[in-house]
């Protein structure tokens, strides 16, 4: 993992930042991480780019907080970032690409709409973040393999 202490501050700060349900910051943290990515083509921090920024969509649709699901996938999602950040503080890199596929698949066990909604806003979010790579004037090619979209 490249910029460590980049992806420490990022998550220490995504996580103040749910707490007080500040999508804007959130967001803002992810745009960091991807410039770092963008210098670094470092999937680690790409991967923190994506899971921060789908956070962001997350927490600023307060509509999916009352489906069924919702506390239990939240819930997941905050316990995985606590190991996140215990994994990059460690220097454990095995240990964190397990929590972040963690997270992805607290999706999988979900159901119904909000199931759909939280994969449409991963999907959007690769997307998007292969879209600020690329404006940073990383190829398609690159873009694409790093982010796999």
């Amino acid at each position: 993992m490249q910029e460590r202490g980049n992806v420490l501050r990022i998550f220490q700060e995504t996580k103040k930042a749910v707490s007080t349900g500040d999508s804007a910051a959130i967001k803002n943290l992810s745009n960091q991480t991807n410039n770092t990515a963008a210098l670094t083509q470092d999937p680690d921090n790409i991967a923190a780019a994506v899971i921060v920024y789908a956070l962001s969509k997350i927490i600023e649709r307060q509509d999916y907080q009352g489906l069924p699901g919702w506390k239990k996938f939240y819930e997941a999602y905050i316990s995985c970032i606590d190991k996140i950040i215990i994994s990059v503080e460690k220097r454990d890199d095995e240990s964190y690409r397990e929590h972040i596929k963690m997270l992805r698949k607290a999706i999988e066990n979900l159901s119904g709409n909000l199931k759909q909604y939280i994969q449409d806003v991963f999907r959007k979010a690769s997307i998007n973040r292969a879209s600020k790579l690329y404006e940073h004037g990383l190829s398609m090619e690159i873009t694409s393999r790093l982010l796999g979209v």
